[in-house]
């Protein structure tokens, strides 16, 4: 089971911050740092001192690090075209040595849209269904040879398909929990499937859906690597799970039941369960940035357990 870091800089982040963290990331042995990709804050924190954008993020920290993989959950389809999108991303995994995941969603937070007048079209997945095609398209395209796409939504004519990723494939991340056109979407352009803030019945019904996807479209599910995004907060006893609760603005109870909270054993034992549905792979959503101490435990008595 990897383990993997995951921020939400909307709520409030520097790319200091950021920086101090992926390389707590980095020292501590986990598999990955992630960001979330918004520019509006969400609920009740003031979000100072504004938003960070996801992909200058990573291309300084692609810098700033040497190991661990650098991703989006999610970049929103609605904030780029294709084409710019997958230069920014084949740019940063050039910068980091082969390193970057791109996880691509439709887009669904109107606010933040209306905040930075960013369209919000009615119809998105229709888009992002184009993009996923558009962006691993460009990339695919052979030296030489050029890139060519019309839809309903984007025209490509004659494009260069540069620049080219290290990775020979960058893995492409999509999730979600809807029932029929997220699996097939999967089933196509996926290297892995997330699911967000599932419990692990709802994982384990969503993960067999992609599954069936997959083998209707002649591919082998093996092929797709399942994992979760769950809140975390862990503390070696009672009194420093609930101070750990309560600097995020949440109750123990409910972390409990809806992410990973409590001791190390009850967190590992949980991870187990949703090892049970197939999953492999943990984005654990770190709300106090500021908490290394938190970072230095989950990789002390809940990583080492696992691995």
């Amino acid at each position: 089971m990897d383990l993997r870091i995951f921020t939400e800089p909307q709520q409030g982040a520097t790319y200091d911050t950021l920086l101090t963290v992926a390389k707590a990331t980095e020292d501590l042995g986990f598999d990955a740092f992630f960001r979330s990709d918004h520019y509006l804050k969400m609920g009740s924190v003031d979000g100072l001192p504004g938003p960070t954008d996801a992909w200058i993020t990573l291309a300084g920290l692609a810098r700033e690090t040497s190991r661990i993989r650098l991703g989006t959950l999610m970049t929103a389809a609605t904030f780029r075209l294709p084409g710019v999108l997958a230069i920014q991303v084949a740019q940063v995994d050039q910068m980091s040595g082969g390193r970057v995941e791109l996880g691509l969603g439709a887009g669904w937070f109107e606010e933040e849209h209306k905040a930075y007048g960013i369209p919000f079209p009615k119809e998105k997945f229709g888009r992002l269904e184009e993009q996923l095609e558009i962006v691993t398209g460009l990339w695919a395209t052979g030296p030489g040879k050029t890139f060519d796409f019309h839809g309903t939504f984007y025209d490509l004519t004659g494009s260069p398909a540069l620049p080219k990723p290290v990775q020979s494939r960058i893995p492409v991340l999509i999730g979600g929990h809807g029932a029929v056109r997220t699996p097939r979407l999967a089933a196509r352009y996926a290297d892995e499937f997330n699911m967000p803030f599932a419990s692990v019945e709802d994982s384990e019904r969503q993960f067999g859906r992609v599954r069936a996807a997959a083998k209707e479209a002649g591919r082998d599910p093996e092929g797709i690597v399942f994992s979760n995004a769950l809140v975390v907060c862990v503390g070696k006893d009672d009194e420093e799970v609930a101070r750990r609760a309560a600097a995020i603005g949440r109750e123990v109870d409910e972390l409990k039941a809806n992410g990973l909270a409590g001791s190390p054993a009850e967190v590992v034992d949980k991870i187990g369960r949703y090892a049970e549905t197939g999953s492999r792979r943990i984005y654990l959503q770190v709300l106090d940035l500021h908490d290394l101490d938190h970072l230095e435990l989950i990789s002390a008595q809940v990583q080492s357990q696992l691995s």
